[in-house]
């Protein structure tokens, strides 16, 4: 693991000496604080609860972490670097790993920055704080899902822009599948079984079975599971490029 974290620790600092981090950051922690607060409602609800900014985090994370997955192998493709850190002493899998926990402790670092908001509700009333630790949980789950994702795009293009688009697209598709009024619509012409099988497929669906405080061992190994197969895939499209 010396490898991956040294690729790591390289590749958080390229994040924080560029303005890439911070302007993620920075976006990150106004729109969670817009929605929370004015489109959700959070001193309206009347209740010491986190669920006001928990529920808008599968639609922020669909666009903003994207955004910062989409650079991990197409810079390294268009700047003509891939090769040559593909033909260093490290295996495919160890720059994978390195170069994905990099970029999923910047987004680990934009949820530590949400604190204030635990210290609001806590002031406010007595909020079941194990619940809102599981909703972190959650969504730092959710976002390495995405972030794999991402770097499973990442990795097949060498134009940014396009691993974005193709990056959240696919976040998208995963998000609505469980999303109640698409699951009302497919109740009505689909067999229930089938809506029950899309349903499970979807980011949304064990995402809010965790933020309501159950942190099941199914909910995780899905999370587990996207996060496998997409830096699974990556590695194999890396092994092709090293094998050419």
């Amino acid at each position: 693991m010396n490898p991956a974290l040294t690729i790591a620790r390289r590749e958080l600092a390229g994040y924080f000496q560029s303005p890439v981090a911070y302007v993620f950051l920075v976006i990150y922690l106004l729109l969670s604080g817009f929605f929370t607060f004015m489109v959700g409602g959070f001193f309206e609800r009347g209740t010491s609860s986190l669920e006001a900014f928990f529920i808008w985090q599968p639609w922020l994370y669909l666009f903003l972490v994207p955004a910062v997955g989409m650079r991990l192998w197409s810079e390294e493709r268009r700047m003509g670097t891939l090769e040559l850190l593909l033909t260093m002493p490290v295996t495919p899998l160890q720059a994978i790993l390195g170069k994905y926990l990099a970029a999923w402790l910047v987004i680990a670092a934009a949820l530590a920055l949400t604190f204030p908001l635990v210290l609001t509700v806590n002031y406010l009333g007595t909020p079941d704080n194990g619940v809102i630790l599981a909703g972190y949980i959650g969504s730092l789950l959710l976002g390495g899902a995405y972030l794999s994702i991402a770097c499973l795009t990442s990795a097949t293009t060498r134009n940014q822009v396009v691993s974005f688009i193709v990056s959240v697209v696919v976040c998208l598709f995963l998000l609505l599948a469980g999303w109640p009024p698409v699951t009302d619509l497919l109740v009505q012409w689909a067999d229930p079984a089938f809506v029950q099988l899309v349903s499970s497929l979807s980011v949304m669906t064990h995402f809010q079975s965790i933020t309501k405080g159950v942190l099941d061992s199914r909910d995780v190994l899905y999370f587990a599971s996207v996060i496998v197969f997409c830096l699974f895939t990556t590695g194999v499209i890396l092994r092709t490029e090293r094998a050419n």
